[in-house]
């Protein structure tokens, strides 16, 4: 995934499409978005102010109202014949059915000044006034109720409110409570509820005309919403958003945009100082926004003309220049493959690009006629190198030998020179192999059998050398002369100072697609001057050999590993004078019947 986005990213065509909607159609688009987000937080600003101005009215006017209630509501308490009536609870039933109709009295021509919907007064005991509850269609239990206790219990006046409830009321009231004791006394003589209908808040909480869906809302300090101008939707319901209700308590005024039910609406509020509710508007933003929503259609529609517009140019670019182009690219990615044959670019047009692509196929013909051109100097390259690295091996070893041939025969007459005169000439004709490079390991370690069985009889002494080889691995091609020197290197220079401790092991195996021989010996390590000497392209001494100089034989296999399999097949080395040397030579699997020309040309 990762690969194609990057060429996805490095493409010339993609790069340009890429620049041009980022100069052309992205400043569009951010001044489109600002100018969207600038109007609408313009237009909100706007609403906020003027609805902001119409809460305070409405709040002035309604805590106006409520003062008056109050005092209305004192008017009635402080009324003689009403406290004359509270003053003592009556003895018998005959005396409670009198207060009933003296109290229903005083009230009818004492309740007309209060300004709301119903007024209702309690005894502090209503159980002793059952034929005047009845009459005011309430329970003489009602002064178990939670409201009832809480309110007898309260100075200060309280405010609650009640749901509709079947066969009394259809409209939610919002009561206004106030218990009173004696004009000249402290002792409770009961309590007075004031009840405001939707009717009466109405007066005070209209949405304006020229917003459609506002609706104004009275929340109390819970969050309870006590009154809602659309037809008391969430009267006596938490309201729908507890953050927001969590900023009103925060703050006096504010506004935010809060969403309710997948639609957004501004929210304006003003708390009220002296009562328990605050103020809240709440104006669908679509409606603030109407006039935007066009200006957005117009404006979506012209930026799809003007996106078809450019990617019609875009369109016409790549055709005519980038895809050309882009052929071009693929056909040199095949030419670095070496695919020359699939490479032939050629184009009529006149003008750059069909200069580039004539000037691209004349380059690619040259090439091609270069590449032959280097790969036959290179075979004969190889087998001139061949021949000289193969006049390397030290022909001292040979001198020596049939030095001790003669030795022996005049001066001994023993059988064991058959040996070693059968020894030297299975090894000249392992060496030889017919004039072929290849070989195989089997015959290898033949030959690295003769030359120790020479060595042996040459020095006198015992060469202690363990060979390991997997049956698998024994007839695989080889290439010739790559075990003799390595091992002649090991005897001379390591296990020679020490016969008797001195050992040597060869591990021959197959890993995958490679035979992989591991020559280890416990002498004393090869000098880094010598492995110096094996990166060196040339003989220190203008390239004659010198049969003194140590690692003539490491550097020769290591040479023709290089020359004919690469570099990742040159003798690897780890020697040092605790450890000892081992030598790793990896060396292809070759295929039946495959040459080594056509292997690696």
């Amino acid at each position: 995934m990762r690969k194609v986005s990057f060429r996805l990213a490095s493409s010339f065509r993609n790069r340009m499409i890429f620049i041009f909607l980022l100069i052309i159609i992205v400043p569009f688009l951010l001044f489109a978005y600002y100018s969207h987000i600038k109007s609408i937080e313009g237009i909100s600003e706007t609403n906020t102010k003027m609805t902001m101005s119409y809460l305070l009215q409405a709040k002035k006017n309604f805590e106006i109202y409520l003062n008056n209630l109050n005092e209305q509501v004192n008017e009635v308490i402080g009324n003689k014949s009403v406290q004359d009536l509270l003053y003592k609870e009556p003895v018998d039933e005959q005396d409670e059915e009198s207060f009933a109709v003296n109290m229903l009295t005083a009230l009818y021509h004492a309740t007309p000044v209060i300004d709301a919907f119903r007024v209702k007064v309690y005894p502090i005991n209503p159980a002793k006034y059952p034929s005047y509850m009845r009459s005011i269609d309430e329970s003489v239990r009602i002064g178990d109720q939670y409201w009832f206790q809480r309110s007898k219990a309260t100075v200060e006046p309280t405010w609650y409110l009640t749901m509709p409830k079947q066969g009394k009321y259809a409209k939610p009231l919002l009561t206004y409570v106030k218990r009173f004791s004696g004009l000249y006394d402290s002792k409770l003589r009961g309590l007075i509820a004031t009840d405001l209908s939707d009717d009466f808040l109405e007066r005070y909480f209209s949405p304006s005309d020229q917003l459609k869906d506002q609706k104004l809302l009275l929340v109390n300090d819970k969050g309870i919403v006590h009154y809602d101008s659309a037809v008391n939707e969430w009267t006596g319901q938490p309201f729908p958003s507890e953050s927001f209700v969590n900023d009103m308590k925060k703050s006096d005024a504010g506004s935010q945009s809060i969403s309710i039910g997948g639609q957004t609406y501004l929210a304006t509020y003003v708390t009220m100082a002296n009562h328990p509710w605050t103020i809240v508007s709440l104006t669908p933003l679509k409606e603030l926004t109407g006039a935007m929503d066009e200006i957005n259609r117009v404006l979506i529609i012209f930026l799809i003309v003007y996106l078809l517009c450019c990617f019609s140019v875009v369109i016409y670019l790549t055709v005519t220049y980038t895809q050309p182009i882009a052929h071009l690219v693929r056909l040199m990615r095949k030419l670095e493959s070496d695919n020359l044959h699939y490479l032939s670019p050629w184009s009529s047009r006149k003008d750059e690009v069909g200069w580039l692509y004539r000037s691209v196929g004349n380059m690619v013909h040259r090439i091609d006629g270069l590449v032959k051109e280097a790969a036959r100097s290179e075979r004969n390259k190889k087998a001139l190198e061949f021949q000289v690295l193969s006049h390397q091996i030290n022909p001292h070893f040979l001198y020596n030998t049939l030095e001790s041939i003669r030795w022996k025969a005049e001066n001994h007459g023993r059988s064991d020179i058959s040996e070693m005169v059968s020894a030297l000439g299975n090894l000249l004709r392992l060496s030889l192999n017919q004039g072929k490079e290849i070989t195989t390991l089997k015959r290898e370690f033949d030959q690295v059998r003769a030359y120790v069985a020479i060595e042996q009889a040459r020095m006198g002494k015992t060469v202690r050398i363990l060979y390991a080889c997997d049956e698998d691995t024994l007839e695989l091609p080889f290439l010739r002369l790559l075990l003799q020197p390595l091992v002649e290197n090991a005897i001379q220079h390591s296990v020679r100072d020490n016969f008797d401790k001195g050992k040597i092991m060869i591990d021959a195996r197959q890993e995958e697609d490679d035979i992989v021989i591991d020559i280890a010996d416990n002498g004393k390590g090869i000098p880094q001057h010598v492995l110096d000497q094996l990166e060196q392209a040339e003989e220190p001494s203008g390239g004659k050999f010198s049969p003194s100089r140590r690692g003539v034989g490491l550097r020769n296999v290591n040479d023709r590993l290089k020359l004919y399999f690469g570099e990742d097949y040159k003798l690897k080395i780890v020697t040092g004078p605790e450890i000892g040397t081992k030598i790793t030579l990896r060396h292809p699997v070759l295929k039946e019947g495959q040459e080594l020309d056509s292997t690696f040309e």
